[in-house]
This record gives C-alpha cells, sequence and structure tokens, in this order.
C-alpha cells in the first residue's frame, strides 16, 4: 500500500485546519483512508479531530512553569522539541495504517519552515510520497504588494522543506470581486507587474516587481486553485492537483 503524507503550511490564520478538515471529508468521500497528525503544539482548539497529536507528547503549559518561559519562548522550544518526538509519532501513525496523512503544520509558520526540526521531520517521515500544499490567505493577498510578499514566503518554504509543493487560495467566498484578478496575478507576471505599476509607493512597488520576475525566472511562479473551506467550493481541483503530484495522475 503507497502512503502519502501532505503537509499544510502558511500563514497563522490563513485557513490551514480547516482545509485539513476538508482534504480529511474529501478523501474520506473517495473511499480513501486519511488521519490527521497535528504538529501545532500550541493550538487551542481544532476543526477536526485528530488522529495523532503532538500535545500527547509536548505540554506547553508545563514547559512554562518548568523553565520559566513566557508563551513564545515555549511555543519556540515547543517547536524544536518536535523533532525528539519523531519516532514516538511514527509509530503511532504506522499503527493506524493510513493511505493518506494529512499533517497540519503549526500556526507560526517560521516555527516549522526555518527552525532546523520542521524540514528534519518532513525530510524524515516514513512515507512513499509527500507534498506541501501552501496556503495563500485570500484576503491577506488581495493586494499585489502582498500577494509578492507571500509568494516570497511560499518560495522560502518550498526551498526549505524540499518537496513539491501545490498553493492554494482560501477563502474565496470573502474575495469574490477580486478573485479573478488575483489568479491572473498567480497565472501572469506580466499582469501583477501592471497591477504594481500603480502602486503608491514607488520605492515598493519597484522592489516587488523585481522580486516577482525573480521568483519567475527561477521557475518558483505557480498558480493558484481557489477554494472555500466553507462551501468547499475548489476541493475537487486541489484533490487532481494532489493525484497528479503524489501519484503520477493515479489516485489510489
Amino acid at each position: 500500500m503507497t502512503v502519502n503524507a501532505i503537509f499544510i503550511t502558511g500563514t497563522a490564520g490563513s485557513g490551514k485546519s480547516l482545509l485539513t478538515s476538508r482534504l480529511l471529508q474529501w478523501y474520506r468521500e473517495n473511499d480513501a483512508y486519511p488521519i490527521a497528525l497535528n504538529l501545532d503544539p500550541g493550538v487551542v482548539s481544532l476543526p477536526y479531530d485528530p488522529d495523532v497529536d503532538v500535545r500527547d507528547f509536548i505540554d506547553i503549559a508545563t514547559m512554562m512553569e518548568t523553565y520559566g518561559l513566557g508563551p513564545n519562548g515555549s511555543l519556540v522550544m515547543a517547536s524544536d522539541m518536535i523533532a525528539t518526538k519523531m519516532d514516538e509519532i511514527q509509530k503511532e501513525v504506522d499503527g493506524l495504517n493510513p493511505d493518506y496523512i494529512i499533517v497540519d503544520t503549526p500556526g507560526q509558520i517560521e516555527l516549522f519552515a526555518f527552525r532546523a526540526s520542521g524540514p528534519y521531520f518532513v525530510a524524515n517521515m516514513h512515507a512513499d510520497n509527500k507534498a506541501t500544499v501552501f496556503v495563500f490567505d485570500g484576503v491577506l493577498v488581495s493586494s499585489p504588494i502582498n500577494f509578492v510578499s507571500i509568494s516570497l514566503l511560499a518560495s522560502a518554504v518550498r526551498l526549505r522543506l524540499k518537496t513539491a509543493q501545490i498553493n492554494v487560495l482560501t477563502k474565496r467566498d470573502l474575495v469574490n470581486d477580486k478573485l479573478k484578478v488575483i489568479l491572473d496575478w498567480a497565472s501572469s507576471h506580466t499582469e501583477l507587474e501592471k497591477a504594481l505599476e500603480i502602486e503608491k509607493d514607488a520605492e515598493y512597488s519597484l522592489l516587488s516587481k523585481e522580486l516577482a520576475r525573480a521568483l519567475s525566472r527561477g521557475g518558483f511562479a505557480s498558480g493558484l486553485i481557489a477554494l472555500s473551506s466553507v462551501t468547499r467550493n475548489g476541493i475537487v481541483n486541489l484533490g487532481a492537483a494532489l493525484a497528479r503530484t503524489l501519484n503520477l495522475g493515479e489516485d489510489n
């Protein structure tokens, strides 16, 4: 049996956990056996019941009391400890024998992607195929400069995690009036540059255009799959993209 791991990444509040719950539902409806692995040690509540939960191995409150840390310091320490719990987490995952492991990464993307534990976890997790989904917050990227900034972050995450990456625009139902424009920016750097040219801040507009060109030349610029986790509009397109990426188009 083939095991596929999907790492859900993105900025805080972009909708990673809700997307995780929708992917669980999607795969179950398509006769697969997915499980959810929560890797956020600081999350209070989730819109799904995790099958494997890092909070069973790392307790933020205990760490704060034991080491005299504040909330931020304890989150940094907890994120670094994820790698040390790799074997225990893997044992629980293996015991469930899933088709798909949907990994909900920490809300603060920098704690996962830009410290050593995150890339280590991705590289060493047992799975036949791996892919990253980077979540673009539709509301956040509705301005061209913000779009370039998040695109740069998505590219940095791809470089750090070294896996195939699919970019998803969430909250499409909240940006219906700008949806076509945002998708045009994602598919055409010339359209993005046109939008940047009318920005009031000339200095940052110029910097953003240079960054957009660099991403395009380097092959990091790619289209977006627009999705609403509320209505599930777009989930079929994401499922198809994941099938192509993970299984060369043959969804198990």
